[in-house]
């Protein structure tokens, strides 16, 4: 498994969206749909970036009882994405019936990962507001075991925590990691954060960068110096 950047195109238009990915002359970068997008425009917007021959990581983050969100993933498998994610906060048994709704009749499905903790949430926070006094790394790596008993194929974390999911998981548990920015950019609302070789040199397989590209004056040379500092 090779590493790879994933555009986050948080636009909140189809015309946006296209006229952002037209300037990628000859280049089919790897891009997150959010449900910014995905609610304005629908799947239409998936399968025509998806036409265009771009790989695609949907990413609504759904939550909810098991059944629901195994008929959710059963709809989703349809549009031919590369990556869709839940919230491990749902538990083992909504998870399990997310893996059985996303794999069609013949044994194919996409990849599957769960949220662990947002890159915006801190230990303050998740003490505050979500009523969880343990230690935030160890409540990554518990949801990141019980992600990777339900047979998922990876989390969504912290670049901070990308090497010990894998010391925790195994070598082959995919991280995906938001909360990357350039040594001289700005942090954003991002709290915890990293830059794209610091993230490399952790073990992030994926990165997933936004602004950093999407805001940039040079889009294209923005991806490209994530691309030369992440996988190269």
């Amino acid at each position: 498994m090779g590493r790879d950047v994933i555009i986050a195109c948080d636009f909140s238009s189809k015309e946006e969206t296209l006229a952002f990915l037209d300037k990628f002359e000859g280049k089919k970068p790897f891009v997150k749909i959010g449900m910014e997008l995905f609610y304005a425009e629908g799947p239409e917007i998936v399968r025509e970036i998806k036409n265009r021959g771009h790989k695609i990581f949907l990413d609504l983050k759904l939550h909810d009882i098991p059944n629901t969100v195994k008929k959710a993933m059963s709809v989703l498998s349809r549009l031919d994405v590369d990556m869709v994610n839940l919230h491990a906060a749902g538990a083992r048994p909504m998870m399990e019936a997310a893996i059985e709704g996303l794999t069609r009749d013949d044994g194919t499905r996409p990849m599957l990962i769960a949220v662990t903790q947002l890159t915006s949430t801190d230990q303050e926070t998740m003490e505050r507001d979500l009523m969880i006094k343990e230690p935030i790394d160890r409540v990554v790596m518990h949801y990141a075991s019980n992600a990777r008993e339900s047979g998922l194929d990876g989390v969504v974390c912290s670049p901070l925590e990308a090497e010990k999911v894998h010391s925790v998981c195994g070598d082959d548990f995919v991280t995906v990691t938001p909360g990357v920015r350039f040594a001289d950019g700005d942090k954003g609302d991002q709290k915890r954060v990293m830059t794209p070789a610091e993230a490399k040199g952790i073990g992030s397989d994926y990165i997933v960068v936004g602004r950093p590209i999407t805001a940039s004056a040079d889009p294209v040379s923005a991806y490209e110096r994530c691309v030369k500092e992440f996988v190269s």
